[in-house]
């Protein structure tokens, strides 16, 4: 395997210490070193192309989303990433499909009466963070994070990676639970307004 470097440097960088940016230009995730990637934790740095990508994970426990309300966001899986692009000053709506990252489209008062009222709405950083949303099959319950945008990016590979038949398999159930078991051990409850 070969090892992953800097795109603005060059330099080798360890899995440990992998960082990532936003290339707001081109809309994709950029590998950065520790160094590098500290120069743009400042929003507006370089201009704004460049954003680094925090690593804060926040869970609502109180956030619900019922049957009627995931209708309105037309989501066709129980796994959705909704991120606010600021190139376009629009919520994007995206959930992994066996072909890679979907997009849904999301009219903006369909955003306001579902997720806007979250306290974690409130908090989302546009382009480099995302609200995670998995909903537990038959409905009864919708879990809610604000994630870094890159694994959510990770989790689209991931199902893109094991998805097999309909449903996507066995092996990519069990990969989807793993991956929100995680998710769930690093993100801290959401305390009124908690900004980076």
């Amino acid at each position: 395997m070969q090892q992953e470097r800097c795109e603005l440097c060059g330099v080798a960088v360890a899995e440990d210490s992998h960082r990532h940016l936003v290339d707001t230009d081109k809309r994709a995730l950029a590998c950065a070193c520790v160094p590098c990637a500290l120069l743009f934790d400042r929003p507006g740095a370089a201009g704004g192309r460049f954003r680094a990508v925090p690593d804060r994970y926040l869970a609502d426990a109180d956030h619900r989303l019922d049957d009627s309300a995931w209708e309105v966001l037309q989501i066709p899986v129980g796994v959705a990433f909704f991120f606010r692009n600021a190139a376009l000053d629009r919520l994007v709506a995206l959930y992994p499909s066996p072909a890679g990252a979907t997009e849904s489209e999301l009219e903006p008062s369909a955003w306001q009466s579902v997720l806007g009222n979250s306290r974690l709405a409130a908090l989302l950083e546009p382009d480099v963070e995302a609200l995670l949303l998995r909903r537990e099959q038959g409905g009864s319950r919708t879990e809610c994070y604000l994630v870094p945008i890159d694994i959510c990016y990770e989790l689209v590979g991931r199902m893109r990676l094991l998805w097999q038949g309909f449903d996507g398999g066995a092996e990519a159930r069990a990969d989807l639970e793993s991956f929100f078991e995680q998710v769930r051990c690093r993100a801290r409850a959401v305390q009124g307004v908690d900004r980076p």
